[in-house]
């Protein structure tokens, strides 16, 4: 029989975050596999944790993973953990899990505290519809045309930095998305110094450009910024859809050709702006 592999999430921060399935099953797997087992096994210790790790990173996964694979085809329980949070978010995992899955072995999430859910309901934006975008590019025009695509989008918008990126980060938000929009930003999540920073990304920018000591020594540990949506445009009202319709119209446009034109300006759907012009028409006949 083969064995499983467990994806256990684990603290980001306070080590008491940390469930009692998570602590059982890292007790009971024969072996973890740990982004750096020197900072897992910090936490094995404080748990008292004595199994046996082996180190599972960007920089060697892809040897790793098909020895991984075959311990598991023999029978052995392994344990996917990352230094923080859930494995597979922002963090290895993905390759191992698509490898198992693909070998047949069983895959058992341990669910546990991520940053990015920490941040946004303690964020006082909109929780019931969301994306996770992760770290932005590191490169000034892939971050920008990341964020161009982006301008749109409604729902709240979820992002990982890092502290000396963070300003660069923030100045490319302000000229692609604008400075008004409201963000929440949180570091240390989970720990003594705690903090929530609220307001639009233009006073984010200020606030940090004027803490001197941020420049001089930037905080450790990654942030996490949650950015509201956009607000979708107004629908325009019927009555001016009608008379910019009887213009273009006038103007030589047939019928389809001015609800395509007014639908790609408007955002409005084209075949309610087509059915506006058919019922103009017959007001007219």
């Amino acid at each position: 029989m083969t064995g499983t592999l467990y994806l256990v999430g684990t603290p980001i921060g306070n080590l008491e975050d940390i469930t009692t399935r998570a602590i059982k099953t890292l007790q009971s797997v024969d072996l973890i596999a740990a982004e750096d087992t020197r900072h897992t096994g910090k936490l094995l210790k404080y748990f008292q944790i004595t199994t046996p790790q082996i180190s599972y990173h960007d920089h060697n996964r892809q040897e790793r993973t098909p020895e991984l694979v075959a311990r598991l085809s023999q029978g052995e329980n392994i344990a996917l953990v990352s230094d923080a949070g859930m494995p597979g978010i922002s963090d290895p995992g993905v390759e191992l899990v698509q490898a198992c899955i693909a070998a047949g072995i069983a895959i058992v999430p341990i669910p546990g505290v991520t940053a990015a859910m920490t941040a946004l309901v303690g964020s006082g934006l909109p929780t019931d519809r969301f994306v996770f975008e992760g770290f932005l590019p590191s490169k000034t025009k892939a971050r920008c045309d990341r964020l161009q695509s982006l301008t749109t989008e409604p729902r709240t918008l979820i992002f990982y930095e890092s502290p000396h990126r963070l300003i660069a980060m923030l100045t490319d938000l302000a000229a692609v998305i604008g400075a008004d929009r409201p963000l929440t930003i949180a570091r240390e999540l989970t720990k003594l110094h705690e903090e929530f920073w609220r307001g639009t990304v233009g006073e984010a920018i200020g606030a940090l450009t004027r803490i001197a000591h941020y420049t001089a020594h930037p905080p450790k540990g990654e942030f996490t910024l949650i950015l509201a949506g956009a607000t979708p445009p107004a629908a325009p009202d019927e009555t001016d859809l009608k008379e910019q319709l009887a213009t273009l119209m006038q103007q030589g446009m047939s019928r389809s050709a001015a609800s395509r034109h007014l639908a790609q300006i408007t955002g409005q759907p084209r075949r309610d702006i087509y059915q506006l012009a058919l019922n103009l028409l017959d007001l007219e006949t």
